[in-house]
């Protein structure tokens, strides 16, 4: 597999505190790379790195470089709204827009120019289907999306970032606030979704992680601790304080 992202010496600052200092590592295409680590450590910091979206946080830097497909996210020149396109958010709290179903989808289409109606339902209901929805919402496609239940909107929410097709997910505790049920759909969606796109995904949960992702990355006070593919990680770690964390002993 080749690599979508390259993560090189990257280090970020909030004022003159680093939260993420000095990070390298790559994510392969097509896999699940979970970020696992106590809160504060880091994650959702680096998370956001990789579609700029720390940018809008004042008095914030950024040292070092990620490069998506070879080509650097922080050049000059980079397109940060096309960035923004191929990579996809999907935040800890579902947040669909107070707009219909259909709506939510669609919006983000009309955003990308894309105004044919046909296209636009033909997209509408490919998403939904690739996130188990279309079953449960066709019809009512044309009500609120705030009528449907918490796990229901974290799949739309989902629905609405594939739509645009990016090429990299990335899942902020995305199955946190919701039931079991819900988790596990959410957890089984990830695993159809990796066919088609590389996905990171940050979680508190070891079990999930050990679960859904490929690779682990374990951060600790904005340090990357260790790196490897899952199973390692949680059956023969390199360090012992992956291994504490891992079982529970701190964190």
């Amino acid at each position: 597999m080749q690599d979508k992202v390259e993560i090189k010496n990257l280090t970020f600052y909030y004022a003159e505190k680093s939260a993420v200092k000095n990070i390298s590592f790559t994510v392969k295409s097509n896999s699940v790379l979970a970020l696992i680590g106590p809160s504060g450590c880091g994650k959702s910091t680096l998370l956001r790195c990789i579609n700029r979206m720390n940018d809008i946080i004042p008095n914030t830097r950024v040292e070092g470089d990620i490069l998506l497909e070879g080509e650097s996210i922080y050049h000059p020149k980079f397109d940060v709204t096309n960035l923004r396109r191929r990579v996809g958010m999907v935040f800890q709290k579902s947040n669909p827009f107070p707009k219909s179903i259909f709506d939510n989808i669609a919006y983000g289409l009309k955003i990308n120019n894309i105004t044919n109606r046909y296209d636009i339902e033909s997209i509408v209901e490919k998403s939904l289907k690739s996130t188990a929805l279309w079953d449960e919402v066709k019809d009512r496609l044309h009500d609120s999306a705030l009528g449907l239940s918490g796990g229901q909107q974290q799949r739309l929410c989902i629905a609405r970032t594939i739509a645009v097709q990016p090429d990299i997910i990335l899942m902020d505790e995305p199955a946190s606030a919701l039931d079991p049920i819900s988790t596990q759909k959410i957890e089984e969606l990830i695993q159809d979704l990796k066919e088609k796109y590389t996905i990171i995904i940050v979680t508190h949960n070891m079990q999930q992680a050990a679960r859904v992702s490929d690779y682990t990355a374990f951060l600790y006070m904005g340090d990357l601790i260790e790196m490897s593919d899952t199973e390692t990680i949680f059956t023969k770690p390199e360090l012992e304080m992956t291994e504490n964390y891992i079982t529970g002993k701190f964190g």
